[in-house]
């Protein structure tokens, strides 16, 4: 029996391979650890092979990719000057293929099933640390915390708001029908909890933000483009002045207090004032891609002793462009800076200017999740990862020239 290719790399026409193809990777960024080699294997096994089917559809011209590969590629390339030249090659080489399997995805997913498909995913996530989960100890601020199946109580929280968002999204961004809805509802009921149990201060805040975010650029979009713009100019003086109001009552330790936290953001200014002090050995370039946190070096060994890591693995400097500084030097923070810039500007840039689009609306909600956690984790540098996923996923979208404008998701699409 032969297979039509457009169910597999036509957007729309593969809704039900999409999703299961999404939901399966999701869940596999989430456990790879757990699972070993093989659930790689099966990520691979998702997304290459179509290739084969259509190699001009599913490939594309990768010339458009020439701000999203830079950061990557140097990445790839530091092993030539790493402080750890076999770690730094492999990181490399799987964060690249990584990378290649979600512009994949951005060519032949669409916007709608991949929704769908990240909400299946994260359901099953939640589900399995659900069942085999446990709690955590935090030496540093002396708390229990539902870390779930994984190591840290904060990835936890970044599946729960990826679960939270989307269900918000079927919504008031996707036109759905009634059947998704209510398994929207249920998943969204799910991550909800998982955020909250997980206590990640990160993730709530995060996920408050761009709620409220997505609600606010929903209202502003009933109007014309030329207001739109007005409105944006208005509300960015608006929330300035309201930052500057609240750190000045003081807002930041009653915000630090509801979590638990105190000013020290339970000891990641130390670790940004180490990483700064590491970054001084190679500013320009850096010690190499992820050779830093390496067995046997002392300083890492140091900071895993400091922060009562016995696994001596899983730690980083609780910041994007520290981490970033450190590796890849200044030339890759400004790449990395270049590639998630260009990510929230470009959504933004459609949504300011361009007729409206359940697509611009959801990813620019996703793009405003990744530039805040940005700040206190590292989401999108590290292959196998949810976060890299997401944000290569949204520049490929980006890249890919939009010829007819996005459609609106109609109840018969979305069934389950």
């Amino acid at each position: 029996m032969r297979i039509a290719k457009s169910l597999l790399v036509e957007p729309g026409k593969n809704f039900w391979y999409g999703t299961l193809a999404v939901a399966l990777s999701v869940f596999v960024f989430a456990y790879s650890t757990n699972f070993g080699f093989i659930s790689i294997l099966v990520f691979y096994g998702l997304w290459l092979p179509l290739i084969l089917v259509d190699y001009r559809r599913v490939v594309g011209n990768y010339a458009r990719f020439y701000w999203v590969l830079p950061f990557v590629l140097l990445a790839c390339m530091s092993f030539s000057w790493s402080a750890a030249p076999p770690v730094t090659l492999r990181a490399g080489i799987q964060y690249l293929t990584t990378i290649i399997c979600a512009l994949i995805a951005s060519r032949i997913i669409d916007s709608r099933t991949f929704a769908g498909g990240v909400s299946m995913g994260v359901a099953l996530v939640l589900l399995y640390s659900l069942g085999f989960g446990q709690y955590q100890y935090d030496a540093l601020d002396g708390s229990y915390s539902f870390v779930g199946a994984f190591a840290s109580k904060n990835q936890l929280g970044f599946f729960a708001s990826l679960g939270v968002y989307f269900a918000f999204a079927s919504f008031f961004v996707l036109q759905t029908s009634k059947l998704w809805r209510c398994i929207a509802v249920v998943c969204g009921l799910l991550s909800a909890y998982c955020l909250v149990a997980s206590s990640s201060a990160t993730s709530v805040i995060a996920t408050t933000a761009i709620l409220t975010s997505t609600l606010i650029v929903g209202v502003v979009l009933k109007f014309s483009p030329k207001h739109r713009r007005s409105f944006f100019l208005v509300g960015i003086a608006v929330a300035l002045v309201l930052v500057a109001v609240a750190i000045n009552a003081g807002a930041i330790d009653l915000v630090l207090g509801a979590f638990g936290k105190n000013s020290t953001l339970t000891g990641r200014t130390y670790l940004w004032q180490e990483g700064f002090r590491a970054s001084r050995e190679a500013p320009l370039m850096g010690i190499g891609y992820q050779a830093y946190w390496v067995q046997g070096f002392s300083e890492a060994e140091r900071l895993w002793a400091e922060f009562y890591i016995p696994a001596r693995t899983g730690f980083h400097f609780h910041n994007t462009y520290i981490e970033v500084l450190v590796e890849l030097g200044y030339v890759g923070v400004v790449l990395i800076s270049v590639l998630l810039g260009g990510v929230v500007i470009g959504f933004l840039r459609r949504l300011l200017i361009e007729g409206y689009t359940p697509q611009g609306h959801l990813m620019f909600g996703i793009a405003l999740l990744l530039l805040i956690r940005s700040f206190f984790e590292i989401d999108f540098i590290q292959p196998y990862t949810i976060g890299s996923f997401l944000l290569y996923y949204s520049a490929g979208l980006l890249a890919i020239p939009q010829r007819t404008p996005f459609k609106m998701m109609q109840p018969t699409q979305l069934q389950t």
